[in-house]
């Protein structure tokens, strides 16, 4: 058997084709991104510290003791094994040891809702948890505020945010590109991405808010009505929760897509404010467009 010369040529693969560096956030929008990211984690801690005082949720304007409209329940109960943790759901009880309704504090059972890790103060502190929490809340406001003003006058309101019929007919062919992880990097938002941003501005924040004010004695002196459009104080209440799950949801899906759809460019995005889109996809040459 004879020898032969094998040639291996070695073939390069092209450089992966960039789109250009388009300027894509303004200054507000990304000074008012970060308020909320910073004003949302605080309102979340402070928050189930002032829903330990009471973990429990009811439907309608009162707690009932001679009738029953409770959904929702965190707490403890001695058990023959000792003392268990639970978490009571529309009557389905569940055993919740060492997170909701008796957590571990340095060796020692903690009786509380939530664990201390996840509230501020980390100890039972109701009323540092509300100067935390309506602190943060007006901040929240504030930016909201800010963000909606300007987003008026620069049209990211209008271009990013609004549902239009055509978002709605590419909205289905955007789910799927999106379940199977492929990513276009456009100048304007997705139909995906412009549905769930319209949800958390124009829904979830305007509902948080009001039923935050629902709650608060100072608001139902001068609006009355207020808690009345939510079907009771304790009804408001338990909006005001579930609103605060869905956006927590909403942040953990937030940030797998910043992680999928690749954090470099979109962290450079939100605080330099400019965008690389994918190749073709902008074919006009914007101002402030970077050829590198």
């Amino acid at each position: 058997m004879t020898d032969q010369a094998i040639d291996r040529v070695e073939v390069e693969k092209p450089a992966k084709a960039k789109g250009p560096l388009i300027y894509r956030q303004a200054i507000l929008t990304r000074v008012t991104h970060w308020v909320w990211a910073i004003a949302m984690f605080f309102l979340l801690l402070s928050g189930l510290q002032i829903w330990n005082a009471h973990p429990a949720l009811y439907v309608g304007a009162q707690s009932g003791f001679e009738f029953s409209n409770e959904i929702l329940r965190i707490g403890a109960e001695n058990t023959d094994a000792g003392p268990r943790g639970f978490t009571t759901v529309f009557g389905q009880k569940f055993d919740t040891s060492g997170v909701l309704g008796m957590s571990d504090l340095r060796g020692n059972p903690n009786f509380v809702g939530f664990p201390g890790w996840a509230t501020i103060p980390s100890f039972r502190d109701l009323a540092t948890g509300r100067v935390v929490h309506f602190f943060f809340a007006w901040i929240l406001v504030g930016a909201l505020a800010i963000w909606l003003i300007s987003s008026l006058f620069n049209g990211h309101l209008w271009r990013d945010v609004i549902l239009k019929p055509r978002d709605f007919r590419e909205l289905p062919k955007d789910i799927w590109e999106h379940i199977r992880f492929r990513f276009h990097h456009r100048r304007t938002y997705s139909p995906l991405q412009k549905v769930a941003y319209f949800g958390v501005f124009f829904i979830l924040f305007p509902l948080i808010i009001l039923t935050g004010l629902s709650m608060s004695p100072t608001m139902n002196a001068g609006w009355p009505w207020l808690v009345e459009v939510f079907g009771g104080r304790q009804t408001a209440r338990t909006i005001h929760f579930i609103v605060m799950l869905l956006l927590v949801l909403f942040f953990v899906v937030h940030i797998a897509m910043v992680v999928l759809a690749g954090p470099i460019n979109e962290l450079r995005s939100m605080i330099t404010g400019y965008y690389r889109t994918s190749p073709g996809t902008e074919p006009d040459a914007p101002k402030q467009e970077k050829s590198k």
